[in-house]
């Protein structure tokens, strides 16, 4: 039975209100959507608020195996493409392609095996950044509805700030020494993103930005996500840089990367290193900054306590008084949490 539009709305602001961690939050939320929309199939992306590239998705596809090729379709595909919706965070493959779903390039080469008769996309994005992306999959119903899809687009405002806030508080209490990364790991792909190799090491952080309820061997859908923006780059389908930051575990965020290897073939036939190691000072301190919510002029304020500077040097620097400067800092209190210079710091900087 399909929930109604009022008890719909109250479950998922009861599910955003909570503290669950972001891999929590969207299995729940997926409940409350497949009860009051309905789908066969989901992809649900948590993606980096700046260069939009994904790094923990959540995902049930009809095959395993198909993983590799469903995600570098999916980045190479700019029709529906969740850096493309503006306005409005939700679009139908159907109603983009009037019915004629050969247009997409991942339907034409995917999706129409799986029998999937529409797609609905949802950008989860605010004026930090780029939070995630959700594609739901029909394959045994009709296509999606108007009313379908206003609600989805319901789901756009406090889903977009409940998954920054739990990004947030995984910052809270400063990168634990149990949970951080020996050295950079290297997954080699080849142009197709099977993999080729790995250096050791490569499998504890492939496990936990995936986790498995199985004790099979980790996905490395992370990998496969920067390395198919790479290919998205490389086919001018989009400008974004081919790196993405993404929460392993106990406050220990990483970057992963990708990159062509040097080599004689041309460089769409060389294979493709994708790197993971613990964020920079410099990239975390920008995510913390980020998912605080913080004010252009507050994140500028941080970058100066970083770089070491008492409030007379920020206030010299920032052309303020140090009663502003000070009006700033419990700012950047409140929507840290954080209750002290040496606290805010420690959990920005990962030291």
């Amino acid at each position: 039975m399909v929930a109604s539009a009022a008890g719909f709305s109250a479950r998922i602001e009861r599910i955003c209100s909570s503290d669950d961690d972001a891999r929590t939050l969207r299995l729940r939320l997926l409940v409350e959507i497949d009860r009051a929309v309905g789908f066969d199939h989901y992809v649900w992306v948590l993606t980096d608020p700046e260069t939009t590239v994904g790094a923990s998705p959540l995902a049930a596809a009809p095959s395993l195996a198909d993983v590799p090729r469903l995600i570098r379709l999916r980045y190479l595909t700019a029709l529906n493409r969740w850096t493309t919706l503006g306005g409005d965070p939700v679009a139908s493959l159907d109603r983009a392609t009037q019915g004629d779903l050969g247009r997409s390039l991942m339907w034409r080469e995917l999706l129409s095996g799986y029998g999937v008769r529409d797609v609905a996309s949802v950008v989860f994005r605010d004026g930090f950044g780029c939070w995630a992306f959700l594609e739901l999959w029909r394959t045994s119903r009709p296509p999606f509805e108007a009313a379908e899809i206003s609600r989805l687009r319901e789901l756009a405002a406090p889903v977009t700030a409940a998954i920054r806030h739990a990004q947030a508080r995984t910052f809270a209490g400063g990168p634990s020494r149990t949970g951080r990364l020996d050295g950079p790991v290297v997954l080699l792909l080849s142009p197709d993103l099977e993999v080729r190799g790995q250096t050791p090491g490569t499998h504890d952080p492939l496990r936990r930005l995936v986790p498995r309820d199985d004790d099979g061997p980790p996905v490395p859908a992370g990998a496969y996500n920067v390395a198919a923006q790479l290919l998205a780059v490389e086919a001018g389908v989009d400008d974004h840089p081919p790196w993405a930051r993404a929460h392993l575990r106990d406050g220990v965020w990483a970057t992963l990367r990708a990159a062509r290897l040097d080599g004689s073939p041309p460089a769409q036939e060389r294979d493709i290193a994708v790197t993971i190691e613990e964020a920079t000072t410099a990239e975390r301190l920008a995510l913390f900054a980020l998912a605080s919510g913080l004010s252009a002029r507050e994140r500028e304020l941080l970058g100066h306590l970083a770089a070491g500077l008492d409030t007379g040097e920020v206030a010299a620097h920032m052309h303020l008084s140090g009663h502003t400067v000070q009006d700033h800092l419990k700012s950047i209190f409140t929507k840290t949490g954080a209750h002290s210079r040496r606290t805010l710091l420690a959990r920005a900087r990962g030291s």
